[in-house]
């Protein structure tokens, strides 16, 4: 029921995707009368695939966690999360709010043992393919501790997501330089240093996109995650604005524009944020999925199908148990 445009976005999305993988199966949870309104005919070549799952209430966008937490225990949002919990569901994906999806998410279905946060994880396109990064937002204030966790969660899910055997961790830093950064970076880099992570060093702000370091996963705090992807998509809004002001200005940059459309096509497909959408809770027993509110039909479904991958590949289970394995390894060093 979240995000800026509902089930009209989420159904649609959700019978595209019963049709892509037979073995899929949904529960959609919200409002009922609203979601079969909003289901088509088609829907019944996948009844057998789909169940509707009432509730009575909605968190809103704008509503503090807090609240939805504490007055909203039959929204839609918390509906989903227990279906995770009481293990009929293997992963909630929802586009509300996010700070209410990660109150509500750690509040039901708890802490993986020896992590501290939990951190939201999604992809960045790059000029190597894409990079997972985290934390996205969840994490204003984090030790090197807390970086740390974070490096060894986000490298079981990229294990596991991308089939590499051991991911390269590089820690998000104002310069490649061992003198540079504040002392929360350099304490997390010796941590990582003497783990059995693939640690590669600092790394900055371009390695994100297009560094001269091929890096799988990039570990920062959430502010500095958050401000760095926020950039990033204002940056990349920026380039479509400016390069379709250039190609309208007359009736030459018009042809010109023609000719390379195709180009511009390609371009604009290899970094659509829509096919990166889809951020994953890591450090929490159950999986959750956060879309992105705007999102629409393609971009949810691309959050649909990374739960379908995640939970395929067994990311949590696979997290659990390396996080105890870095846990027994410190305790007996």
């Amino acid at each position: 029921m979240g995000g800026d445009h509902g089930p009209e976005v989420t159904i649609p999305a959700s019978l595209d995707r019963l049709k892509n993988n037979p073995d899929l199966k949904l529960i959609l949870v919200g409002d009922e009368t609203v979601i079969k309104q909003q289901l088509s005919s088609a829907a019944n070549d996948f009844m057998d695939r789909l169940i509707i799952r009432h509730a009575s209430q909605r968190v809103e966008m704008h509503e503090s966690p807090s609240k939805a937490l504490k007055n909203k225990k039959d929204s839609s949002m918390r509906v989903a999360i227990n279906l995770v919990h009481d293990g009929q569901a293997d992963a909630c994906v929802s586009a509300g709010n996010t700070g209410a999806l990660m109150a509500t998410a750690r509040f039901v279905l708890k802490m993986i043992p020896g992590i501290d946060r939990p951190a939201i994880i999604s992809t960045l396109p790059s000029v190597y393919g894409h990079t997972h990064v985290l934390d996205l937002g969840a994490n204003v204030d984090c030790t090197a501790e807390h970086l740390f966790q974070f490096a060894v969660m986000g490298t079981e899910l990229v294990k596991a997501v991308e089939n590499i055997d051991n991911p390269k961790v590089g820690l998000l830093n104002i310069g490649e330089e061992d003198v540079k950064g504040n002392e929360q970076v350099k304490a997390a880099a010796k941590l990582l240093e003497n783990s059995s992570l693939n640690y590669i060093g600092y790394v900055e702000g371009n390695s994100l996109n297009a560094g001269s370091i091929e890096v799988d996963l990039i570990v920062a705090d959430g502010f500095v995650g958050n401000v760095a992807l926020k950039s990033i998509e204002g940056a990349a809004k920026m380039i479509g604005v400016q390069l379709k002001s250039a190609f309208s200005k007359n009736i030459l940059t018009k042809l010109a524009g023609l000719v390379a459309y195709p180009v511009l096509k390609s371009f604009k497909q290899s970094i659509d944020p829509r096919l990166y959408n889809g951020a994953s809770f890591l450090g929490l027993r159950g999986l959750v999925i956060k879309s992105h509110g705007g999102a629409d039909v393609l971009a949810f479904k691309t959050a649909i199908q990374l739960a379908e991958i995640e939970v395929k590949k067994d990311v949590i289970q696979k997290i659990s148990q390396q996080v105890e394995n870095s846990l027994a390894l410190r305790e007996s060093a």
